[in-house]
This record gives structure tokens, sequence and C-alpha cells, in this order.
């Protein structure tokens, strides 16, 4: 797959034929895409926990406030018991992906260790679970109207509230989710 026609760093936004429950009304962001197929997190659901209460699971003491009250989301489908930091490309962590020159994924101890004691990246989602593509499988998704994509930013990723996020994301490709219809076609 060519640079160009790489998703990474976009957002995929579920039209509303998508009656997968793991993927209505879904926002995922994609973390990684290329031949072998891609990878992203869901950015507009939630889990059952706070983040508080993860670091409390691990044993990790939560001085932060406001961390602790910090939704974690459910990333999507697979393996719902992993946990992944979306965040700005800033710091330095034991296990970090740097998705593009703005955005990094990190699934190392320590950078919960540091958002608990208040030192962590100044925004971050976390989330639990993750959501796979096999080689093509994106594609033909794309090819069968299951997603619109638009570009990624970090205003849409970190400060509009969850259940804003779909119909904010579709409206920057000047689509009003109002209007979709439950079918697609082909012209």
């Amino acid at each position: 797959m060519s640079a160009t026609s790489s998703l990474t760093g976009h957002l995929l936004i579920a039209m509303p034929g998508l009656r997968d429950p793991n993927f209505e009304h879904g926002v995922a962001f994609v973390c990684q895409h290329g031949e072998d197929g891609a990878m992203g997190l869901l950015i507009n659901r939630l889990s059952d926990y706070r983040l508080g209460a993860l670091l409390q699971q691990m044993q990790l003491p939560c001085e932060d406030l406001a961390a602790a009250e910090q939704p974690v989301l459910s990333g999507g489908p697979v393996q719902p018991e992993r946990g992944f930091v979306l965040h700005p490309a800033e710091g330095h962590w034991s296990s970090s992906y740097r998705i593009n020159d703005r955005l990094a994924l990190t699934t190392s101890r320590d950078i919960l260790e540091a958002m608990a004691a208040g030192r962590g990246p100044r925004r971050a989602l976390v989330a639990l679970g993750y959501a796979g593509w096999e080689a093509g499988q994106l594609e033909q998704e794309l090819r069968d109207n299951a997603w619109l994509t638009v570009e990624a930013d970090e205003p849409l990723l970190f400060d509009t509230a969850l259940g804003q996020r779909w119909s904010t994301a579709a409206a920057r490709v000047g689509v009003d989710t109002a209007r979709l219809a439950h079918y697609a076609g082909h012209a």
C-alpha cells in the first residue's frame, strides 16, 4: 500500500448501515494502516471504567484527581484486556509507536504511572482493546460504503464530547448525520 493511500492518522466514521454492534455509530482512529491490515481505536465508546479504578487494579496510587475521573474508552473488540494511551507525540515512554508527527500510541506502564502522578501527557485517551482489520478488509469495507474517512485532529480527539464525536467527525466532511440513509448504493 502506498503512503498516499494509507489511512493512518484518519478517522473512520461508521455509516448508519454498519450494523455490527461493535462499530454501530462508531468513530475509529486509525493508528496503523498498511499492506498487512489496519489497527485503530474506537474513540466514542465508554468502557465500564474510570482511569482511577483501572490504576487501582494495577496497584498504582492515583494522586491526580482529574486523571482518576478520566473515562476509559472501549477501544475495540480485540484484546479488551490490553490498554492503550493515545496522546500527542511528546514525552519518552518505554513502549510508544509514533503514528505521525503529532500523535503517538503508548502501551507501557510508565505512562500510566506518570498520569497517576500528574506528570503524564497534557492530553490523552486511554482505551482498553482495539479494532483490527486483516489485509484488504478495511479497503473492502470502504468499497461497501461502511465508513466515511476524514483526517483526525487533536480538537476532535481530545476536546469533543464522546456523544458528539460521530456527528462532529461526519460534519468535517460535510455530512449531516440526520440525513444519512441506512442503506448504501453505487452510482
